[in-house]
């Protein structure tokens, strides 16, 4: 994404957030003006705040700086979680919650989860962008697991306005957000937060996930992240390592999952998704491997003629078997 384009989705970032910061009239704002006619779709068609008030539990002492549009267009500093849609021309009946990473310290839209989003609704599905609250930034630390929670029962209650199946719905997540992903898929019935309205009574599972180059284990000797020094802190609680390790919450009632990694990444060890794809196994869960001894971290979609770019396809099909796309 050239700095033309990334300039763009920093500044409609900055106007929708300042239309849903607390105190702001409009808690859906208007979607931003259509591009000329063949121009390239960069900005979604609308954002919906995540919660029906403020978000639950900031930090007592918390002061807020406000959320920053940092490099190569991701956000940092987000006060009001968000979903970013975006419809397909023509609808397959099938929705995706896109979370995309950046080390529980930043959100790489512009690299990960919007070019991703764009993909899927050009293959038919609505796709929803989050844009989740970070620890260390005026939250506790597992605020983005509540994000996450919270954004899959909102996309489900949205289903009959939206026109797609609430029981195709899909999650996919990148790095950290392959974490958060994770932890939404393998866990979903986790109490994170007290009830904000009826939508918190709906399920939070997805009936698919596809985790790419993500952080599924927090425990040593997989515990040099960025993700697990973010979340977890310098001197964590005995036992939070355990149960916010996604490998370790995999059991029968897992959605049949996607992997994918490179060997050569030198971010997040392969091993994270080779333990998860032996507990998916163990679990009897439907599982796709794909391990690629090239590509390094980071590669969202992946840059052509590199292993990695492979991806999008292997997934389309794998998903259509399972009848997700249709």
């Amino acid at each position: 994404m050239d700095d033309s384009r990334r300039n763009l989705l920093g500044a409609a970032v900055g106007g929708w957030l300042t239309a849903m910061l607390p105190g702001a009239r409009a808690q859906e704002p208007s979607a931003p003006a259509a591009p000329p006619a063949g121009a390239p779709r960069l900005l979604p068609d609308e954002a919906i705040r995540l919660w029906p008030g403020n978000p639950p539990d900031a930090l007592p002492a918390a002061v807020f700086d406000g959320e920053q549009v940092v490099r190569h267009g991701a956000v940092t500093g987000v006060v009001a979680p968000r979903l970013h849609v975006y419809r397909p021309a023509t609808p397959n009946g099938a929705a995706a919650l896109v979370i995309a990473g950046g080390g529980y310290e930043r959100v790489e839209l512009a690299h990960e989860s919007g070019p991703v989003c764009r993909w899927l609704a050009s293959r038919g599905v609505i796709a929803f962008e989050l844009v989740y609250r970070l620890p260390e930034q005026g939250w506790v630390r597992t605020a983005p697991l509540q994000d996450g929670q919270r954004a899959m029962r909102v996309i489900r209650s949205r289903a009959q306005r939206d026109g797609f199946d609430p029981n195709r719905i899909a999650i996919l997540g990148f790095s950290a957000g392959g974490h958060l992903a994770g932890m939404t898929a393998f866990d979903p019935n986790a109490r994170r937060y007290p009830e904000a309205d009826g939508i918190d009574r709906l399920s939070a599972r997805p009936n698919l996930a596809a985790l790419l180059y993500p952080v599924l284990t927090l425990l040593p000797p997989f515990d040099r992240t960025r993700s697990h020094r973010h979340l977890l802190g310098d001197t964590p609680l005995p036992g939070t390592a355990e149960s916010l390790s996604p490998v370790l919450r995999i059991d029968a009632n897992a959605p049949r999952t996607f992997l994918a990694q490179a060997v050569d990444d030198p971010v997040v060890p392969v091993d994270n998704v080779l333990l998860a794809h032996t507990a998916l196994r163990n679990a009897r869960v439907p599982a796709a491997l794909h391990v690629y001894q090239t590509g390094g971290h980071g590669w969202a979609l992946g840059t052509p003629d590199s292993e990695p770019a492979s991806w999008p396809g292997l997934f389309e099909r794998w998903a259509r078997s399972h009848r997700w796309f249709g």
